[in-house]
């Protein structure tokens, strides 16, 4: 049996594997948060469009669940703190909870492979509940393990240093936070760039079993990179949950004082004093700083409520812009790292240059003023927010009602045909289209077409092309009546000469088209594209378009078309859906403002928490803090769900507003606040108690004793 010096000596021995003065521990543990938050990040930023796109839900459901996901992330952190302190440990509590992260990120990735239920190979899913169940169930996971190995990780990190590495320690924490940061910037642009791929094993689509699938990798090296170094740590046992006794001791001091509600008890200076029969009075001042700064807590979370829509409604915002940055393409998730780009620039600036020039403008910019400022910001951003939703809804076409109908005139004749309409009359030339989508009210129109009267049926709520041809009953076309997703061109061709023909692209056959008829739509990204039309033994025909955002476009085939080198001028366009020409440069603003106010606002806060915080309880402070961040997103499902805002725009100025009023309450409860200084206040009792140690000492020699015999 080793008695405790050995023990000792042993521990002594493991911190003193170092390199550099630094334990050489501390790379498993930095490696594994960059890991962790590039699984994180990575997964986040395309999940959004993932609910949208694989899932097919509504906006509003794609929102409410990426924010019921973000929440529970936020609120696990207290469960994982619990565990850790009370009963596993941080090193253990880290291993398992790595294991449930990494089968999570797996199961999430193995539910966006739509060839699992895609029976009849056509590209949609079969089965979409399966893929919804394990979905969930790996976000699930995913929000137990992140959670929960948050508030570990970092503590296990300082867990390495002994007493004498403080310059370390503190060096490390900046590292560990720049990982963070690494991680969350490389696996936001990475990840987008996955998702656009196209993969399958049988039809094409969007890579999400990849985007999701590298995550799930990273976690994997993250989980095995920490356990290597297991022989290295300095492990912590458990010391019990402070945390915990908070709890209890505000719990009991609420029950006393419910018991003692009568006018006949003498009030106490303080409700917390209630607990003074039960817990000593050092630890009742401690948690009454602590309750003093979780009552300053209540307004923060409304400033996330706005924060983390950066990855949902905002990412949804970036889908109907304009990405093309000349030297790069952008897609709508990839706008996401715009945040931390920011983040590194802004901090060393507002810490170096905008808070000295504060002070030296002599302005009291105490911690709780700029918390202020962040919120406000917070608040400007969303107003940027919706000025580029307004100019965004003046891009978009105006889509049919359950009451209307839209239609248009396609001329597949070689010569202008002169089309009437409730008294309207339209001269369509050669080739081409009647111009924009008319708008009636009625399931059938009247039309003269050269003299001869046709009753044409129209669909509600739907989008038409009425195909005028020699001799023959209009034939009525469906348009596609939505925005293409993704910021997808939906393409189709009409066929107007005289044989069948085919027409293919990058390996993807439309089909036989015959004569006056169309081809399915298909969907192609942004960028140059080629297609092949083909005509029975003769030569092909190459069309080649450069394609930007979210257009329509319907391809003629003109009846007069000559095969070979020349016949691109025979092949016409129309434009059914105007491509996307508000450009994601504009969201930038947004980004500032809100990167602005989280550099202010949450930065600062972590700073004013620590300082205001017992020594033994700032990790309770810190559970609170993130606590918030879940109370934010839940927020946000209300405020969506109550609101029931037609325009989004209207949405963002609610939330602007919201978050206006709640910074004015914040700024009122915030010059009503003193500073604390807890560590004075910590040694003014250890003080008190030492001095009545001393006096029941004296007073112990002081008091005759009786004699006993040897």
């Amino acid at each position: 049996m080793e008695d405790k010096g050995n023990t000792k000596s042993k521990q002594d021995k493991k911190k003193s594997v170092e390199c550099c003065d630094y334990p050489i521990s501390i790379f498993f543990i930095v490696v594994n948060e960059f890991c962790e938050r590039f699984s994180y990040y990575g997964m986040r930023a395309v999940l959004v469009l993932y609910f949208r796109y694989f899932l097919r839900w509504d906006d509003d459901l794609a929102t409410t669940i990426y924010h019921t996901f973000v929440a529970l992330c936020y609120l696990t952190p207290i469960l994982g703190a619990i565990v850790a302190d009370s009963w596993l440990g941080k090193f253990k509590t880290i291993i398992y909870l790595s294991m449930v992260y990494t089968i999570g990120q797996a199961v999430l990735a193995v539910s966006a492979i739509h060839d699992i239920t895609d029976f009849n190979r056509d590209g949609i899913p079969d089965d979409r509940t399966l893929h919804v169940v394990l979905s969930m169930i790996g976000l699930f996971l995913i929000a137990i393990g992140t959670g929960g190995i948050k508030p570990c990780v970092a503590a296990f990190g300082g867990d390495q240093f002994q007493e004498h590495q403080e310059k370390q320690r503190s060096t490390f924490f900046s590292i560990f936070y720049l990982s963070i940061n690494a991680g969350s910037l490389l696996s936001t642009i990475i990840t987008p760039i996955l998702r656009g791929q196209n993969c399958g094993i049988h039809t094409q689509q969007r890579c999400y079993p990849l985007a999701f699938g590298v995550p799930a990798a990273l976690m994997a090296v993250a989980l095995v990179v920490f356990i290597v170094g297991s022989s290295m740590y300095v492990k912590a046992a458990p010391k019990g949950n402070i945390m915990l006794d908070v709890c209890k001791c505000i719990g009991f001091a609420l029950k006393n004082r419910f018991r003692h509600r009568d006018s006949q008890y003498p009030a106490r200076e303080h409700w917390m004093d209630w607990a003074s029969e039960k817990y000593d009075k050092l630890l009742i001042e401690q948690v009454k700083m602590v309750v003093k700064v979780l009552f300053l807590y209540i307004p923060l979370p409304m400033f996330w409520a706005l924060f983390d829509q950066q990855g949902s409604r905002w990412t949804l915002q970036a889908t109907n812009m304009d990405g093309d940055f000349g030297a790069l393409i952008i897609q709508p998730d990839q706008m996401q790292t715009v945040n931390p780009i920011l983040i590194l620039l802004l901090v060393p600036i507002v810490d170096r240059i905008v808070y000295p020039l504060i002070k030296l403008c002599g302005l009291n910019f105490s911690p709780l003023r700029r918390m202020t400022v962040g919120m406000l910001f917070a608040a400007v951003a969303f107003v940027a927010a919706a000025l580029v939703q307004i100019q965004i809804d003046k891009t978009l076409p105006d889509f049919p009602s359950s009451s209307q109908s839209q239609f248009k005139f396609l001329n597949l004749q070689n010569t202008e045909q002169s089309v009437q309409v409730g008294g309207q009359t339209y001269h369509v030339p050669a080739f081409q289209s009647s111009g924009d989508y008319q708008t009636v009210d009625t399931s059938s129109i009247s039309t003269v077409i050269n003299g001869t009267t046709f009753n044409i049926p129209l669909t509600k709520e739907k989008r038409q092309t009425i195909l005028i041809s020699t001799g023959l009953q209009p034939i009525v076309l469906e348009d596609i009546t939505t925005k293409p997703e993704e910021g997808n061109n939906a393409i189709r061709f009409v066929n107007g000469f005289s044989s069948i023909l085919n027409v293919s692209w990058s390996g993807e056959d439309l089909g036989a088209i015959v004569t006056n008829d169309d081809s399915n739509y298909t969907m192609v990204s942004q960028g140059k594209r080629v297609f092949t039309i083909e005509s029975p033994g003769g030569p092909s025909c190459l069309v080649e378009k450069e394609f930007g955002f979210g257009s329509s476009y319907t391809f003629l085939i003109a009846s007069n078309v000559s095969f070979g080198p020349d016949c691109i001028s025979s092949i016409l366009q129309t434009e059914d859906i105007k491509p996307n020409t508000f450009h994601m440069a504009w969201q930038i603003p947004q980004y500032f403002f809100m990167t602005f106010g989280e550099v202010v606002f949450s930065v600062t806060g972590l700073e004013f928490s620590y300082s205001q915080a017992p020594s033994n309880m700032k990790s309770v402070l810190q559970a609170g803090w993130l606590l918030t961040v879940a109370v934010g997103n839940i927020i946000v499902l209300i405020v969506a769900e109550a609101a029931q805002l037609p325009d989004q725009w209207a949405e963002y100025v609610l939330f602007a507003s919201l978050l206006l009023a709640v910074s004015i309450i914040f700024g009122i409860m915030a010059y009503y606040y003193t500073y604390v200084d807890p560590a004075e206040i910590e040694a003014r009792f250890a003080d008190k108690e030492e001095k009545k140690h001393h006096h029941e000492l004296k007073e112990y020699d002081s008091q005759p004793r009786a004699r006993t015999k040897m």
